[in-house]
């Protein structure tokens, strides 16, 4: 029974970010600090991951949809990948870091003090992609809930860079946000648990980040997407907006074109697919 963990989802390969989180005290306190997938599709993914595995068994590791897909395309799986940024940090990546991701599960249990056995996943128990949002209605939990044991009352996820928790069907369910590419406000999202939940974010330097990225990435469009995604540019009703219809719910409808400013050529101001 693990009694604090800390949980950090969508670090999408943002180092200052995930350096800020590290250095808080109760994740250095924390039994475990548990990564809920997309930690390496970003513009510094080989620090990250290097900095990740110099932590040692403290890190629990799940893959997301987007660690997924640079592996496939790294693997000569796949020939394209929805997210601009993807492919160049599929290059990026030495042998020991694919190897890393092909090993990593897509859901992990364990039990937290207070909270019991807690399922964390990227997107969804059953799909490392699939949509559900703060406010999808009931019908949709108890869908994407089937198949789970009755045992399983706390579910942790992530995939849509919004923090919440609610309660569905009698199972508590938490969306720590996004440490690298957060929606509706700046800064770096992530959760403790144990024995309840809290939704914690943590404050940097964005300027310096922006810089330091800028500096030391060589994605060609990186100073655009630091400044886009480290200010947090997409606001949480736009990004509500876009996921909704793959949410299977009838209002909302995708962007027919990138909105004007949204400083990412050829990607919409909020990304079709995270």
């Amino acid at each position: 029974m693990l009694k604090r963990v800390a949980v950090l989802s969508d670090i999408h390969g943002v180092l200052p970010a995930l350096e800020a989180v590290l250095a808080e005290p109760e994740v250095g306190a924390a039994d475990r600090i548990v990564l809920t997938g997309d930690i390496t599709t970003g513009p510094q993914p080989t620090q990250v991951l290097d900095l990740l595995t110099g932590l040692g068994d403290r890190i629990v590791w799940i893959s997301g949809n987007a660690d997924r897909e640079l592996l496939e395309h790294r693997r000569g799986q796949r020939d394209s990948i929805p997210d601009p940024i993807a492919p160049w940090a599929a290059e990026q990546l030495r042998e020991d870091h694919l190897d890393l991701l092909g090993r990593l599960p897509r859901s992990v249990s364990l039990q937290v003090r207070g909270l019991g056995q807690v399922l964390f996943c990227h997107a969804t128990p059953r799909d490392d992609e699939e949509v559900v949002l703060v406010d999808s209605h009931l019908d949709r939990w108890r869908e994407v809930f089937s198949g789970l044991h009755d045992d399983v009352r706390t579910v942790v996820c992530g995939h849509t860079h919004m923090p919440f928790v609610r309660l569905a069907h009698g199972r508590l369910v938490i969306n720590p946000g996004s440490i690298g590419m957060p929606y509706g406000r700046a800064g770096a999202h992530w959760g403790l648990l144990g024995p309840g939940v809290e939704l914690r974010s943590t404050g940097f330097d964005t300027e310096a980040a922006v810089t330091r990225i800028t500096q030391d990435s060589s994605y060609p469009d990186i100073a655009e997407w630091a400044d886009y995604f480290l200010h947090a540019r997409a606001g949480d009703a736009d990004a509500l907006q876009v996921f909704g219809p793959r949410d299977r719910r009838s209002d909302g409808a995708l962007p027919a074109r990138p909105p004007a400013g949204s400083g990412i050529p050829g990607c919409p101001g909020i990304p079709e697919r995270q």
